[in-house]
Order: C-alpha cells, then sequence, then structure tokens
C-alpha cells in the first residue's frame, strides 16, 4: 500500500506564520488577532495584539475555521452567500462560524487543505494582507 505523504501544520510552522502576521500588523498599524489551525480545525497558534478589537479573537478563530472546512478563502463568500450567489445563507449556517469577509486562507498542499490563517482587526484589506504573508511563510516551508 503507497504511503501518502502530505505537508503537516506543527506548531513551530503555527507560531512561524502567526509572527509573519503579526509583524505585517506592526507595519500597517492595524492591532490584529491571529488564528492558525491544522487540517482538523484545531487550534495550534494564537496571538491576539495589544489594541486588538474585542470581537477579533472569536472572528480569527472562525476565519479560519471557515476556510479550512470548507476549502475557501473567506474573501471570495461574499458573493457567493449573498442571496442570488451559489451558497446563499451559509454564513448564516455552521452553528455561526462561518465568516464571509476577508482575512481566513486555508493552507493547500497540492489538492488537499492542511489548514488555515484567520486573521481579524483591520479593514478587509489589512486583515487579508497579513493572513497573505502568513500564508507566503507556509508555502516556502512547504517547498522546503
Amino acid at each position: 500500500m503507497p504511503k501518502v505523504e502530505r505537508m503537516e501544520i506543527d506548531l513551530a510552522l503555527a507560531l512561524q506564520m502567526t509572527a509573519a502576521a503579526k509583524a505585517k500588523a506592526l507595519e500597517i498599524g492595524a492591532p490584529m488577532s491571529i488564528a492558525v489551525l491544522d487540517a482538523g480545525a484545531n487550534l495550534l497558534s494564537f496571538n491576539r495584539m495589544d489594541g486588538a478589537e474585542l470581537a477579533g479573537p472569536n472572528l480569527a478563530v472562525d476565519k479560519a475555521y471557515t476556510s479550512v472546512t470548507n476549502r475557501i478563502a473567506t474573501g471570495e463568500l461574499r458573493a457567493r452567500v449573498a442571496p442570488d450567489g451559489d451558497l446563499p445563507g451559509m454564513n448564516a449556517n455552521g452553528n455561526g462560524r462561518y465568516i464571509a469577509f476577508a482575512g481566513g486562507i486555508p493552507c493547500w498542499d497540492g489538492d488537499h487543505v492542511v489548514g488555515a490563517i484567520g486573521v481579524s482587526g483591520g479593514s478587509w484589506d489589512e486583515d487579508q494582507i497579513c493572513a497573505e504573508v502568513a500564508i507566503e511563510v507556509f508555502n516556502k516551508a512547504c517547498k522546503a
């Protein structure tokens, strides 16, 4: 039987991803909450920066949860969850955990999602930029 080999996000990588997102948040002056989940939607790393919004911890985790469980970036869901979209009302389901605005990005290893990053605390663009920096760290580790 062939052995399945797949990238796994361990604690060390999750912390690197979190640190990269935090560094970008500091650079742009947007205090963030940052969460990294594994393939089973388990929390590996979390950081709430001083001054981050009160809702941020829940939103960051839920953005990552949405991304890992649905295999899609949360920013791509906005039009899809609208009444005329192909996933209308999705964000009203999932025990209230599905988020349909930017800042959550799945971590892909080939055609498998092996985790996700969720960032919340800034504007749509600021959350997305910080999440993308963390994905760059993941992608470099995936290629190593």
